[in-house]
């Protein structure tokens, strides 16, 4: 091997490996939010290759997320040259037509050919291979090349939580980690808990003149998610607060949370009538949520503050049925028991009434396409975190809490209870209304409406 290629005696490559350009177009499709099966997919792998990649990478590309430089040959000149060293081409003619110099083709053909028999094969899937694994320079990580500062950082991380006087307090016991999130409604072993940027940080101040012991926060993330650095145990990443067992990237959280808002119902394409209060018909909606995922709809007109309840009653099998990932929801405020609810709502006032509905970023309403086919009622959804662009049904919230307080169940209260509460502010006098009641300031609109209905038709 050494006398033909000039390079030790290499692994056996086996079946042709799957090449880190295929990994980085991968990593690209991630960066967009979709799942790492769907990436697999447009890239052309299966399902279960791209979920390795995400995991052994623990959701971070790094070097994958870099462009090769136009200085090293790409598989596609490597495919190139092989087809021309078959057909018998020459070296110069290979260089001529790729562009480059005759020597990068001679090395090539030379360290990065297969040796099967003892004899020199140029072939495009096993020089890849070569060049990819002698490409590799792996850099010994800071927290293995020195103990002082790995000891320092584990201890911040998964140290014993101590009493004012130095006692151990053991706390809970954490079922043992299997490589997944922070344990779900269960205890968590009770630890220091700093997070890596309180760790570099604070390294700066106890060492400031011990230029060894610094560190990055990144470098403490890539040491806990990325297998195979050797740095942290894995199952450290327990001890973070979140208890994420692998990064999500950022598109890909914000697509998992908002996939069912897209540009055309947001807040910014309402219609300019809903700004002014001028016309009745636009209303702002939202739940309160009490004890045991209990809930009651609110829907409040703009500009008469006329106030609806939409009763959410347990699904048939809610506490028999055991919860179960991406099953039924059966607490009465799924997205498809919301839409019917409010279809069933819409149904009680008339046409004139329901022009438009805009919503809080909540998935209960993710069935809102279904909702303004059957209902024709178009549905708008707030901008994240910005509740004041609802800030009629906030303030009613706010009213009917003190009718259903937090942290206490819902679910007990039956439609005609909930709607006797209805009423209660739809017959209090408000400021805003001249001191009207709601109900008072809508029976106005509608028999404005059809006055003029009726001189129309005369």
């Amino acid at each position: 091997m050494q006398k033909l290629t000039g390079r030790g005696a290499m692994r056996s490559p086996g079946a042709p490996s799957l090449r880190n350009e295929i990994e980085r177009l991968f990593w690209v499709q991630i960066a967009t939010g979709i799942t790492s099966e769907k990436a697999a997919h447009a890239v052309g792998v299966s399902t279960a290759v791209g979920t390795r990649w995400f995991r052994h990478r623990g959701g971070m590309p790094l070097s994958m997320s870099n462009h090769i430089s136009g200085r090293y040959l790409s598989f596609a000149e490597r495919e190139e040259i092989g087809l021309l060293r078959a057909q018998s081409v020459g070296v110069r003619e290979i260089a001529r037509r790729l562009g480059r110099s005759p020597s990068t083709i001679s090395r090539e053909l030379t360290r990065n050919a297969a040796t099967r028999c003892g004899l020199l094969e140029y072939r495009a899937s096993v020089a890849q291979w070569k060049a990819e694994l002698v490409a590799n320079r792996p850099k010994s990580a800071k927290l293995v090349t020195n103990p002082r500062l790995h000891q320092y950082v584990r201890d911040r991380l998964e140290g014993k939580v101590q009493d004012a006087d130095g006692r151990e307090i053991s706390g809970p016991r954490q079922a043992p980690f299997k490589g997944r999130n922070k344990p779900h409604r269960s205890d968590r072993k009770w630890v220091n808990g700093w997070s890596p940027e309180q760790i570099a940080n604070r390294l700066q101040i106890d060492f400031p003149d011990d230029e060894s012991m610094r560190i990055s926060h990144e470098a403490i993330y890539q040491a806990l998610y990325i297998q195979g650095r050797g740095a942290l145990k894995r199952e450290l990443v327990s001890c973070l607060r979140s208890g994420r067992a692998l990064r999500v990237p950022r598109a890909r959280a914000q697509a998992k949370v908002w996939a069912h808002v897209s540009e055309d119902v947001m807040i910014s394409s309402r219609p300019a009538e809903v700004e002014d209060r001028a016309v009745p018909g636009h209303w702002e909606g939202d739940l309160i949520i009490g004890l045991n995922r209990s809930a009651i709809g609110t829907l409040v007109e703009r500009s008469t503050r006329f106030t609806m309840l939409v009763h959410l009653p347990r699904e048939k099998g809610y506490g028999l049925i055991p919860r179960t990932k991406n099953g039924p929801a059966l607490a009465g405020y799924g997205a498809v028991s919301m839409a019917n609810a409010l279809k069933k709502t819409v149904a009680d006032l008339p046409i004139e009434l329901w022009r438009s509905l805009t919503w809080d970023r909540g998935k209960e309403l993710s069935d809102h396409a279904r909702f303004t086919i059957e209902s024709g009622v178009k549905v708008f959804f707030a901008d994240p975190h910005s509740p004041w662009q609802r800030g009629t049904n906030e303030n009613t919230n706010g009213l009917l809490r003190e009718y259903f307080p937090k942290g206490t169940d819902l679910s007990r209260w039956s439609a005609q209870e909930i709607q006797a509460v209805a009423h209660v502010l739809n017959t209090r006098p408000r400021k805003v209304l001249g001191w009207k009641t709601p109900a008072e300031a809508l029976n106005e609109y509608l028999k404005s409406v059809q006055q003029s209905s009726v001189a129309t038709t005369g």
